[in-house]
């Protein structure tokens, strides 16, 4: 191998895999044995020999017996998951749709058993039932391996779901793991290219420049002189994450019933998240393409760019892209050194940043230091695996958000934050989000808008729709820890940078009065052709309604919101009144009976007593019994 390659190798080159890494150990041949810790499972056995759902959620279960009864559950639940391989969906009248995404990498069913039996038992160490700690749950994903701190990583940006501090400990999560061998790599190549790589290539260096779970990355000269990194995926990386992306799956399903209310996180939506992320990383194709529309959204900036990609030399498994050799901007001393003005990086990186935002819709949504050198005057974004997308109707309503809060119009907040989000406006407390939304425009509304923090404004909001049953779009979230990221860079590395200076000046320049007019009278217009069509469709159905009336077949059904409850409860205190009534009813006649009844004229006598006077005095105390037991029993939900 040339040497020129091997002494210009760096250790700061494009990173491997975006994010993400911890050790393999989850091929380990180890996994294959049943960890000693774990004794509450059994390999077969029938269903009655396991624990239920119920047995955990027994008032009168201890907290030891109630773990272990959802620890069997769940594990009876995922291995019985586990033993169909054969299609990766099924459907069924009773069970419904299932996905099986594993089986078709070609995972085996032993191997998913171990696997399992690992999960729980390192899950089962830190004690996650009885609590656990923000490091806690760090070091035990990254115990878990690099899908679960994949996985982390994502939970890292969704502070909706997570507490902060939370999401601040999982950004720590590692990224580094030992590196394939050379010869694997080769081969990977080899399996790519199916040829000689002297044919493509000049050189391949050694020495990896960066290493993670997913790839790793070497540079090479190809055959025509350029030199370029090559990003190799690592062999099986996509069975063993498709594994435990599948048994994630499988336990959150399964471990849904013993959680209750705010107790369980919204980990369905992170693990299937988690799925589209995989298959956008493990997918090098998609990494390409975004390095291509990146470039291409940078064409007129000449002081932003990114690592160009060879498409004709790019596979599922392999990025070939320009060798960026440059100065990162964790080493400002460097910078300096060579010529350059932190001050003019740090507006120029934001302003771009600004752009890529609200203006391409079309981000970076991983820039830590790593990941942004500078070289021949440029910035440039290295790692496209992690990108994020804003539609132009989310970044219309973000500006709307951001221009309600200027004008200081809470109710105009509240609609933009409603269409923002996927849940239904019936399943929100209105007043309750006014209020909230009252604070945030107390808050950020005293400010001019060239001084808003985006950023703060992003995190109050994302806080406040936790708060208040609001589902936001992943999109908003990545975001805003796109931005927390940033400005952590800019304080770190480039001091003196204002990034809500520089956001707030790009906001003004790119939304002068000109524009905004424009742009309000577009909207206008749509808004007025959409108010024309349903004049024109009221005008429509208020003729069919009174050709309907003219000829008495029109029919009116009636739904009064919110009278479910009065009229349930008025349902009960009739009921109760009937069998008062006949409780009554019958205590009068078994009375008259007794007293019409001469000393030993009746034939049938109980205690004492005429038979069929016995039997009404019979039926009046179970019918005062049952009335008695309802009134209590309801007394007791109200009040439980």
């Amino acid at each position: 191998m040339n040497e020129d390659l091997e002494k210009n190798e760096r250790a700061a080159a494009p990173d491997a895999s975006g994010q993400g890494a911890a050790s393999h150990g989850s091929t380990s041949p180890s996994m294959t044995q049943r960890p000693a810790s774990f004794d509450c499972a059994r390999d077969s056995g029938s269903p009655d020999e396991m624990r239920s759902p119920e047995d955990a959620l027994r008032p009168d279960a201890t907290p030891a017996e109630a773990e272990d009864a959802m620890w069997e559950a769940a594990l009876a639940g995922v291995e019985g998951e586990l033993d169909d391989d054969s299609d990766s969906v099924t459907i069924g009248l009773l069970r419904g749709a299932r996905r099986n995404d594993a089986s078709r990498y070609g995972v085996s069913r032993k191997r998913r058993h171990a696997r399992l039996l690992q999960i729980f038992a390192i899950v089962r160490k830190y004690d996650v039932l009885g609590g656990i700690t923000p490091v806690k749950f760090r070091r035990m994903l990254e115990e878990l391996g690099p899908t679960f701190v994949k996985a982390g990583q994502i939970l890292s940006m969704r502070s909706e779901i997570l507490p902060e501090q939370f999401c601040e400990e999982l950004t720590r999560l590692r990224s580094d793991v030992e590196p394939m061998p050379y010869e694997t790599v080769l081969a990977v190549l080899e399996s790519e290219y199916g040829g000689d790589l002297g044919e493509i290539f000049d050189a391949i260096g050694e020495r990896p420049l960066g290493s993670a779970s997913v790839a790793q990355v070497h540079r090479a000269r190809l055959s025509s002189g350029e030199d370029v990194a090559i990003k190799v995926q690592r062999p099986h990386v996509q069975e063993v994450m498709a594994q435990d992306i599948d048994i994630m799956r499988s336990l959150v399903r399964h471990l849904m019933p013993f959680f209750k209310g705010e107790q369980f996180l919204d980990l369905t939506s992170v693990v299937e998240e988690l799925w589209d992320t995989f298959r956008e990383e493990t997918d090098f194709l998609v990494e390409a393409r975004n390095l291509e529309e990146f470039r291409r959204n940078n064409e007129g900036c000449k002081f932003v760019t990114c690592p160009k990609p060879y498409m004709d030399l790019c596979t599922k498994h392999i990025v070939v892209m320009e060798y960026i050799d440059g100065i990162t901007i964790s080493t400002p001393a460097k910078l300096v050194e060579a010529g350059y003005d932190l001050t003019e990086i740090g507006t120029k990186l934001v302003d771009n940043y600004a752009s890529q935002l609200l203006d391409d819709g079309f981000f970076h949504a991983d820039p830590h230091p790593g990941n942004i050198e500078v070289l021949g005057g440029q910035i440039v974004f290295l790692d496209l695996g992690i990108t994020g997308r804003l539609s132009p109707s989310l970044r219309r309503i973000m500006r709307d958000m951001i221009f309600s809060v200027a004008e200081r119009d809470t109710p105009k907040l509240k609609s933009a934050l409603l269409r923002l989000s996927s849940t239904s406006p019936e399943d929100v407390d209105h007043g309750e989000l006014l209020t909230d939304l009252d604070e945030v425009v107390d808050e950020f509304g005293t400010v001019n808008l060239s001084e808003l923090d985006l950023g703060s404004f992003l995190g109050r909001i994302i806080a406040l729709a936790r708060r208040n049953g609001i589902e936001l779009p992943g999109q908003i979230t990545s975001m805003a820890r796109g931005l927390v990221t940033l400005e952590g860079v800019l304080d770190e590395f480039l001091p003196g940078v204002n990034m809500i200076d520089i956001i707030s000046q790009h906001i003004r320049v790119h939304t002068d009065r000109s524009a905004k007019i424009k742009r309000d009278v577009g909207e206008l217009a749509i808004r007025s052709k959409a108010a024309t069509k349903g004049l024109l469709g009221a005008a429509a159905q208020a003729e069919l309604a009174m050709s309907m009336l003219t000829r008495g077949q029109l029919k009116i059904n009636m739904d009064f919101v919110g009278s479910e409850d009065p009229i349930d409860d008025l349902s009960h205190i009739a009921d109760r009144l009937t069998l008062g009534v006949l409780c009554v009813g019958f205590l009068i006649a078994a009375s008259a009976i007794v007293m019409s009844t001469e000393p030993g004229g009746a034939r049938f006598m109980v205690f004492d007593v005429p038979g069929f006077a016995f039997v009404c005095y019979l039926i009046a105390f179970v019918i005062a019994f049952f009335v008695f037991r309802d009134i209590w029993a309801r007394h007791r939900r109200k009040h439980r």
